[in-house]
């Protein structure tokens, strides 16, 4: 049986770190694993500099078009994490140091320890939620759909292993596959053909060289196992016909 609703994710990737190169961006990989396992489609991923106006417009724009938004990076203690600032202009409403916040990070630096700066970490928007961080103490945020997670790869998982389980998912998205050495051109019309005969899955061609020899992977997505099935198997058949023997990897 399918879902009756499609629920959909976009994911902002806020820092200059990540744009000038400095810094790999790890973290929408494992956000769109999990997401894909919980049932969740991935629909776009931005990414944007440690600019206020450019992270309120892409907040704004993804968590109007998804029924999540997910944003990593830009919460910690310095000048430009403005992150959670950014949402409060997102969503038109006042930030300051709150109770909860505070208690968290006081007891996890002690009050000596508690500077100016890691106070910023306390800073929440008006009627946002907190997402506990077992790693580091600091809170992420949730404010509405928008879920405000940290950058660190590691903080950023923890922080995802525990929002995952409380947002509405569908049905877990599976993936199979058909392998075989002709090139994509030779394919074109066929998976046209099968993407039109399947219109709920996905099926999409990658390329690949292997020990010298051109080939091709079609990965084919959804939820319907039987339709999933259905489809990989008349692509084989599409292959078998060419005088390929065909790799087939079918949905776990």
């Amino acid at each position: 049986m399918t879902s009756s609703k499609i629920i959909t994710a976009g994911v902002l990737v806020i820092g200059n770190e990540i744009l000038s190169g400095r810094t790999q961006d790890t973290n929408s990989n494992a956000i769109a694993s999990a997401l894909s396992a919980h049932g969740v489609r991935l629909m776009e991923i931005r990414v944007v500099p440690d600019i206020q106006g450019r992270i309120v417009e892409g907040v704004n724009a993804l968590r109007s078009a998804y029924d999540y938004v997910f944003t990593t990076g830009g919460i910690g203690p310095t000048h430009d994490d403005i992150t959670a600032d950014s949402i409060a202009a997102a969503f038109g409403v006042s930030i300051g140091v709150r109770q909860d916040a505070y208690d968290i990070l006081l007891a996890h630096y002690g009050k000596e320890d508690l500077t100016d700066a890691r106070l910023r970490m306390a800073r929440i928007p008006d009627g946002a939620k907190l997402i506990y961080n077992p790693v580091s103490a600091a809170p992420g945020i949730i404010m509405e759909n928008v879920y405000v997670m940290a950058g660190v790869p590691q903080i950023m998982r923890a922080m995802l292993d525990i929002v995952i389980g409380g947002i509405q998912g569908g049905d877990p998205i599976l993936s199979g596959s058909v392998a075989c050495n002709l090139p994509e051109s030779a394919l074109a019309s066929d998976m046209e053909a099968l993407q039109n005969a399947y219109p709920d899955l996905e099926v999409g061609s990658y390329p690949y060289f292997r020990n010298g020899v051109q080939g091709l992977s079609i990965a084919i997505r959804g939820i319907d196992r039987g339709m999933l099935e259905s489809a990989i198997d008349k692509m084989a058949n599409i292959l078998r016909e060419r005088g390929e023997e065909p790799l087939v990897n079918l949905p776990q």
